[in-house]
């Protein structure tokens, strides 16, 4: 039996998730001085992309539940963020940004810019930088995050 010297295989799902780790803490501890979390920008996000989504269209764009959708939904037309305009009983949600949720979401945008900036900018670490590059080249065309 032989021992070899060369360095273990790179695992791009062990880098990537260590990655996905590293930028929703830096993004969460940014957006927290906005009250939002990562998972609730998301969701503005998709709202705003997509005015008058449903709660289903929602869960699916977010990987999560209807249950769960509802919810934090809820929380965010509680604080003024979005509005269901056909909120009734038997009918389909249309939910959409309120102005507040509007100018929120452009302050959160800033927040992303800002930590994108310092994890894939000219001055981040030249590999994190290659992943920037390699995700824009991937998406380049395409819809935007």
């Amino acid at each position: 039996m032989t021992v070899e010297n060369s360095p273990p295989a790179t695992s791009p799902s062990i880098v990537l998730l260590t990655l996905a780790r590293r930028i929703e803490a830096e993004l969460g501890a940014a957006l927290a001085p906005l009250d939002l979390t990562v998972g609730r920008l998301g969701l503005l996000g998709h709202i705003a992309g997509v005015p008058g989504v449903s709660f289903s269209d929602l869960a699916r764009m977010s990987g999560t539940t209807v249950q769960s959708v509802h919810t934090a939904v809820k929380v965010l037309a509680g604080t003024g963020l979005v509005r269901d305009n056909t909120a009734r009983a038997g009918s389909a949600s249309a939910i959409e940004l309120t102005p507040d949720g509007a100018r929120l979401l452009e302050a959160a945008k800033q927040v992303v810019a800002e930590v994108d900036e310092r994890l894939f900018g000219p001055a981040a670490d030249p590999i994190q930088r290659q992943v920037a590059d390699a995700v824009r080249a991937a998406f380049e065309g395409g819809a935007t995050v």
